[in-house]
């Protein structure tokens, strides 16, 4: 194992320990695109299954959405050769999406939520208790700034969530890696790669232009990816406008006497206090390997 692989392990048993995210018995279904990232999560996660000190099971899911040359037998072969518990869902998306979101328009938003149905709907079939997402933390600190700047809400990707309907648990193991060590990882593993072309030839995407910022920021600041991270573990929930959150921790007295905002009055400046940026997952010491028993 090289010394790569070895970082990413450690920070995927980090973010499942720091997270709850499987225990014993749980049979998790591993969301497999045929992208970097989903191919270098399901690589790690086996890896964490021969050595957790409890038995879980893996089951690599991926769904043929039907665009237009995707090379169907790539993923079934290469699972296959690598000995993976697995299953190919056929579903025509593609024509729906391109059907209904406007020339122009991008797919992302409509194309997602269909994918998620169907996987929630092939998790209750395979009788998964998790649902793992090959989100990594390029894409948690990218989606705080897009719902920042275009859609008003301070949020981003959680790295275990609940489903509405609480039937599904999603977890996202990759949420302390960074994107350009999966990339590395993925072209030392050779992982037969196969692109999206369906969202990837939309050159215009938020995401893309989010993406590019956060890089010019990193080349000027090394630290900035990590510590926008990191911020997602420090919230100063009294130096925020939400005030239905100040009520539900105590901040918020609606008789007048409101001794929190009044001890906000002597707090320090905006910005004091930084020290030195750390990047968040080598801020959390580890040991070992620490997982979930249950």
């Amino acid at each position: 194992m090289s010394r790569l692989e070895k970082r990413l392990m450690r920070q995927v048993v980090r973010a499942m320990t720091d997270f709850d995210m499987i225990g014993a018995g749980d049979r998790v279904m591993v969301c497999l695109s045929g992208g970097k990232d989903s191919y270098c999560m399901l690589h790690l996660l086996r890896e964490v299954e021969r050595r957790a000190p409890f038995e879980f099971s893996l089951v690599a899911v991926n769904l043929d959405q039907k665009q237009p040359g995707f090379p169907a037998d790539v993923l079934p072969r290469w699972l296959e050769a690598e000995g993976y518990d697995y299953r190919i869902v056929e579903r025509d998306t593609y024509s729906v999406v391109t059907r209904l979101v406007p020339e122009g328009k991008t797919y992302c938003a409509l194309c997602s939520r269909l994918r998620r149905g169907i996987l929630y709907d092939t998790a209750s079939e395979l009788g998964a208790t998790r649902m793992a997402l090959g989100h990594h933390r390029n894409d948690i600190i990218e989606t705080v700034l897009l719902n920042l700047f275009y859609s008003g809400q301070l949020k981003s990707m959680p790295p275990r969530l609940r489903s509405d309907d609480g039937r599904h648990v999603v977890i996202r193991p990759l949420a302390y890696c960074a994107e350009e060590d999966l990339t590395e990882l993925a072209a030392e593993k050779a992982f037969p790669i196969i692109p999206c072309d369906l969202c990837g030839s939309q050159e215009n995407l938020q995401r893309k232009r989010i993406k590019r910022l956060i890089d010019e920021l990193h080349q000027d600041n090394g630290n900035v990816k990590g510590n926008m991270l990191n911020a997602l573990s420090n919230v100063r929930v009294s130096h925020l406008l939400d005030r239905e959150l100040w009520q539900r921790v105590g901040l918020h007295d609606p008789s007048g006497d409101d001794e929190g905002v009044r001890a906000l009055e002597g707090d320090e400046e905006p910005g004091g206090g930084c020290g030195e940026p750390v990047d968040a997952p080598a801020a959390v010491a580890t040991s070992g390997l620490r997982l979930s028993r249950g």
